[in-house]
């Protein structure tokens, strides 16, 4: 099933992609697509229903904003230097463990909302990557087949980050991850009987129009069932958390001086199969032009 939330900012409601590609409603079905409903596989069996009966009204698409597909986020996970093309691009050493940081949840937005460069920033860059939603807690997990059945689905996200502020501003990572709007997620929660293979997905980034990121997730350094399983050994994983896997090659901070780091104006879309595709324009910060309260 694709999963997603339309409607205005903070005002979205459920709703489903069908296999014609129809929008359809699902407000009579769940009250919100989020960790809750995720671990409740009697409603998302009612959601199948529906689906199955042909019951669910299709809604309009035109004009209407697509917000993220997952509301009330615990905690999301990122996982740095996770393919070796971004690792040989950058000229370090694959880590010989999973790089772990996390980014709040109020950074979420829309997959097509604007992105606003923060103030002061000279080196705002893209990072396409794919996103695993958790659907049921774990703790310690062992193997690779109770990683995956831990996974609810999976989603487009955009790991925006501010170089200078990333590394330059001494710290961790956290002060160039977690500006406002950088993590644009969805427009689909997709569940994993959709995906199969999580190795096996191409990651395209475009900006401009011109393309920057290509890659596979066969790249990845630590694959995803690796990925929960590590983290599930330093923290608990909730229904509604979410782990950013990683990006693959051809980020700005990867190419020779002068870097083209993303100014006001900028169009970034980037897709990944089977996940949809997402499209935003950046914005400066103090133009007052930002999504009016929280996304969920």
């Amino acid at each position: 099933m694709k999963l997603l939330r339309v409607g205005p900012v903070g005002a979205e409601r459920p709703a489903l992609l069908d296999d014609e590609g129809t929008l359809r409603d699902l407000t009579t079905v769940v009250p919100d697509v989020d960790g809750r409903l995720l671990a409740d596989r009697s409603a998302l069996e009612r959601v199948r229903a529906a689906v199955g009966a042909r019951i669910l009204p299709a809604i309009d698409p035109v004009g209407l904003r697509t917000g993220p597909p997952l509301a009330r986020i615990g905690k999301i996970v990122c996982v740095g230097l996770n393919f070796h093309g971004h690792a040989r691009e950058l000229r370090v050493r694959p880590p010989a463990e999973p790089v772990l940081f996390l980014k709040a949840p109020d950074t979420v937005v829309g997959p097509d909302d604007a992105v606003l460069i923060p103030r002061g920033s000279e080196k705002t860059d893209w990072e396409v990557e794919l996103a695993v939603v958790i659907g049921t807690t774990v703790r310690h997990l062992e193997t690779d087949e109770e990683a995956l059945a831990a996974v609810a689905g999976y989603a487009v996200a955009n790991d925006v980050s501010e170089r200078a502020f990333q590394m330059e501003r001494g710290g961790q990572w956290d002060k160039g991850k977690n500006c406002e709007t950088f993590n644009p997620l969805g427009p689909w929660l997709v569940t994993p009987d959709e995906i199969p293979d999580p190795q096996a997905l191409r990651l395209r980034l475009w900006v401009n129009g011109r393309l920057k990121q290509d890659g596979n997730t066969s790249d990845q350094i630590f694959p995803v069932a690796e990925t929960i399983r590590y983290i599930s050994r330093f923290m608990t994983l909730y229904p509604g958390d979410v782990i950013n896997t990683g990006t693959p090659g051809g980020v700005a901070l990867g190419h020779p001086d002068p870097k083209p780091y993303l100014r006001a104006g900028d169009v970034v879309e980037l897709e990944i199969d089977g996940l949809g595709r997402q499209r935003q324009q950046l914005k400066d910060a103090h133009s007052g032009d930002r999504p009016v309260g929280r996304w969920n």
